[in-house]
């Protein structure tokens, strides 16, 4: 699975209203999670998807975006068209603006 998204590319979509949700557990996101991101776990997505705004841009991670990309793709069959799976956790840390 490849990430082709930048830093630079992450920072400029967040600050332009851009979403970042971590998609991992909430024990996990307690633990640490990425300046500006909401905690919405795999589980809940199907639940949250009028809280996602389809008009901006979504960024997903977890630990090593498997479970990003399990989102990515049901989001993008759900109709949500600018969606990113960033990966993990681990390699977006120095990401941080």
């Amino acid at each position: 699975m490849t990430f082709d998204i930048k830093c630079e590319e992450i920072r400029e979509l967040v600050n332009n209203g851009g979403q970042l949700i971590d998609v991992r557990s909430n024990q996990e996101f307690s633990r640490g999670a990425l300046k500006k991101a909401v905690n919405i776990p795999l589980e809940a997505i199907p639940h949250h998807t009028d809280t996602i705004d389809r008009e901006k841009p979504v960024m997903l991670y977890c630990v090593s975006g498997m479970r990003a990309n399990v989102v990515k793709q049901f989001l993008e069959s759900m109709g949500f068209n600018q969606v990113y799976n960033l990966g993990g956790i681990s390699q977006l840390a120095h990401c941080q603006a």
